[in-house]
């Protein structure tokens, strides 16, 4: 499995359908709003000035929101993951 270096976190984004009141079905990637996604792997935390650990906020199995140009996506193994910064995450569904 990948694993993240720093504060790194890889998600499995999920992807939303909308229909309109017309019954059109709009794709996740037509919506300009943030993007929601479990999150797979954490890396150990971002390193402080002083050289410190933060450890991150989120863990394996989070339910995260996150903006929609955050990250790179990559291919693992033949699923597509999404690799973003913690700073990109916007909150952590309940």
């Amino acid at each position: 499995m990948l694993k993240p270096l720093g504060d790194r976190v890889v998600l499995k984004a999920e992807t939303e359908e909308e229909k309109t009141v017309g019954g059109i079905v709009l794709a996740s990637n037509v919506k300009e709003k943030p993007t929601t996604g479990k999150v797979i792997a954490v890396g150990e935390g971002r390193t402080l000035d002083n050289g410190q650990k933060l450890a991150p906020a989120v863990k394996e199995g989070d339910r995260v929101l996150f903006d929609k140009y955050a990250g790179n996506e990559v291919e693992y193994d033949g699923e597509k993951y999404l690799v973003v910064h913690e700073k990109d995450l916007v909150a952590v569904l309940d």
